[in-house]
């Protein structure tokens, strides 16, 4: 087994100011632990309680982006190629300048869910905050519901939420497979 410097990684957190960090299989009962644990972080901070409730809101809204689009991948059957690493995922949750909170995800996409994510994120981060909030209503009026229950309103929550634009990336990883990465700030 090779050996693993925790301590550079101990002090890249640390200079990175890296509240939480995960990678593995993301689970509900996962999920519910990290907000449970960012919630008490929260409380035991002296921060106002309306950048806590938007920070917490954007939180959910990218883990639950990324838990929704990795059962997606895992039940499409396309998993085989990744092998066990198909409901494996990584989000860290920091501070960056002036105090802001950032959070990123990565998750394994599909390429053929790849290029429809990438114009709906720019497309959301095109609009000002009132169209923003013109579409997210209109998305809520949608009929329409996605596979998962859901009007598709995650990422243009997080945009609004956040009052940001979105950054990510995709890494290609195989002829069928990128791995997606997602960064939201809050200010």
């Amino acid at each position: 087994m090779a050996k693993i410097n925790l301590y550079n990684t101990y002090l890249n957190m640390e200079k990175e100011d890296i509240i939480l960090s995960f990678k593995g299989d993301i689970t509900k009962d996962l999920l519910s632990s990290v907000y449970q644990i960012v919630e008490a972080r929260m409380e035991s901070e002296n921060e106002d309680q309306k950048r806590k409730k938007k920070f917490y809101h954007v939180l959910v809204e990218c883990l639950q982006n990324m838990y929704h689009h990795m059962e997606s991948l895992q039940e499409s059957g396309a998993k085989g190629e990744l092998h066990d690493q198909a409901g494996s995922a990584i989000f860290m949750v920091g501070r960056g300048e002036a105090g802001c909170y950032l959070i990123y995800t990565g998750n394994f996409i599909l390429h053929e869910n790849a290029e429809q994510l990438k114009e709906k994120i720019d497309k959301i981060n095109g609009m000002n905050p009132v169209e923003l909030k013109a579409y997210y209503l209109e998305r809520l009026g949608a009929s329409e519901l996605s596979e998962k229950g859901g009007a598709g309103l995650g990422i243009i929550d997080i945009a609004r939420k956040s009052g940001n634009k979105i950054e990510y990336d995709f890494q290609t990883i195989s002829e069928t497979f990128s791995f997606f990465t997602l960064s939201a700030k809050i200010n």
